[in-house]
């Protein structure tokens, strides 16, 4: 990849100068379990769930609606075809998902930032998609391409992330059909980490492509993974043709879609988990082998968003034991799949960044740990079931992030981990804080969190009182204060400039 970059690029010479000059932020790499699954379903379970979506794609179906091209290619690929109905016989799509790959590399501009999704790996990335967001200083307001463009930067300088994300608020005051070049922009250029397609039609998955041809080369591009792209279903059981034109243009590109149900318990789904696991399964099926489809081995992503609803005022609720066994059932059957796993966040229905958002997001972000999530879209500032980007909430998750990557280390029992000469130093009665053992491992023996207050009182209240949404509101400033773009060569930032420029000046605005 370095070589084929030096070949098209210029002004090597002045990245290279503005390299040595940059602020390097530490970055940890993408998570790898050495930790057990958590799995619900025996197996008993789980057959009778594979039998029964597969009857809900035979004998009920699916639609793909104003996609004429796609009901001819599943009748093609056997299907029965009614209307926009497609009835697919049982078998079928589980062997057409099968071409689908069980692990792939998304590539970075930064190579040190490419993540593996699938497998034993978990990746973590931030809120994707609300149209407001909040501060301590502005409140709830609607999102601008200045706030995309901070959470980009927050996301960049965020140790525990492992990727930038896709829209992580929906920036207002930019023209709908030309506000995805702009986000694609910030991403690309604001950051080093990986990123995500625009989805909204597939004219703008089409510029995720031809922009990601000028940063990494357009037979880099065809050859190689660059992007993720969230391709929800309408459940129960409709495809858009939307969401469709825009996989159809990633799979075709060879890059990677997450194909993910929505699902309400109870508005989208049935009330109960194996219902809403049958109906889950039947939908991912279908859409990943739509994907296959199009194009054989095309990387894809199986997901799920589930919350379950309050029955009394019909809004979503999250952190709930209902969605936490969905996840975790859902784990099991993807993985028989051999596709890896898209589910969990952030999630969390409070206004505010207070004890609601913090128990319903930690109960949360376990589940998809333990479920052996492999995509972790929303892992960071996720606030009011999904309508706020919190600045305070995300630096507040992107912290917590570390207790994940604690976690999935498991239990080291090498002679260190064993501390056998710890325990023989020191005795009956006696303390550890100064044995040789201690000393050689306090400084990585423990995670530390950057941003919880763990003061005496005293100090505590000499500093002010501060809770930990002010605590959360000081870092965010001083991350922003601190932030240095990531080097990018001058030849490609101009290509990005000038393909924004002609693209914008193509069409008029327009904001619906």
């Amino acid at each position: 990849m370095a070589e084929a970059r030096t070949r098209r690029r210029g002004g090597g010479g002045a990245a290279r100068r503005a390299e040595r000059t940059a602020v390097n932020f530490e970055c940890a790499k993408f998570i790898t379990r050495n930790i057990p699954n958590l799995e619900i379903l025996n197996e008993e379970a789980m057959e009778i769930i594979e039998y029964n979506a597969e009857t809900v794609l035979e004998e009920i179906g699916v639609n793909f609606v104003e996609n004429p091209a796609a009901l001819a290619r599943w009748k093609d690929a056997g299907a029965d075809v009614d209307g926009e109905r497609v009835r697919i016989p049982r078998g079928l799509a589980r062997e057409l998902c099968k071409t689908a790959p069980s692990s792939f590399t998304q590539h970075a501009r930064n190579p040190e930032r490419s993540v593996e999704i699938g497998g034993k790996n978990m990746v973590l990335a931030p809120v994707y998609g609300p149209p407001f967001v909040r501060d301590a200083d502005g409140g709830r307001r609607y999102a601008t391409i200045e706030d995309f463009r901070n959470f980009v930067r927050l996301g960049y300088m965020s140790k525990w992330l492992h990727h930038s994300g896709g829209t992580v608020c929906e920036p207002t005051d930019v023209p709908v059909n030309k506000r995805h070049l702009d986000m694609l922009h910030a991403h690309m250029t604001l950051s080093d980490k990986p990123y995500m397609g625009s989805v909204t039609a597939p004219e703008r998955a089409q510029d995720s492509v031809d922009m990601s041809g000028i940063l990494f080369g357009k037979d880099f591009v065809q050859q190689n993974t660059v992007m993720t792209s969230l391709i929800n279903i309408n459940s129960p059981m409709q495809f858009d043709d939307v969401m469709m034109g825009a996989l159809e243009v990633f799979a075709a590109n060879n890059q990677a879609s997450i194909i993910s149900p929505f699902i309400v318990g109870g508005a989208m789904a049935p009330v109960s988990v194996a219902g809403t696991l049958t109906q889950v399964l039947a939908e991912v099926l279908a859409g990943v082998a739509y994907s296959q489809l199009i194009r054989k081995g095309a990387p894809v992503i199986a997901g799920t968003f589930v919350s379950s609803i309050d029955m009394n005022s019909g809004a979503p609720t999250f952190g709930t034991p209902e969605a936490a066994n969905v996840t975790y059932g859902a784990g099991q059957l993807f993985r028989r799949l051999g596709l890896p796993y898209r589910s969990a966040g952030s999630f969390n229905g409070s206004k505010l960044p207070d004890a609601q958002a913090a128990y319903e997001t930690a109960n949360s972000l376990n589940t998809g740990l333990l479920s052996g999530v492999n995509f972790m879209l929303h892992s960071a500032g996720w606030l009011e079931g999904g309508l706020v980007s919190s600045f305070e909430k995300f630096v507040m998750d992107a912290d917590q992030l570390g207790v994940l990557h604690g976690i999935a280390k498991g239990v080291e029992v090498d002679v260190n981990g064993q501390a056998m000469d710890a325990i023989r130093e020191v005795g009956p009665g006696g303390h550890y804080l100064g044995c040789d053992h201690t000393q050689q491992n306090f400084k990585s023996a423990f995670w530390r969190s950057e941003l919880l207050d763990y003061k005496p009182y005293e100090t505590w209240e000499e500093e002010g009182a501060r809770d930990t949404q002010a605590l959360a509101t000081e870092k965010v400033k001083k991350m922003l204060s601190d932030y240095q773009e990531p080097t990018l060569d001058p030849g490609i930032a101009e290509g990005l400039k000038d393909y924004i420029a002609e693209k914008k000046a193509s069409m008029p605005d327009a904001f619906t």
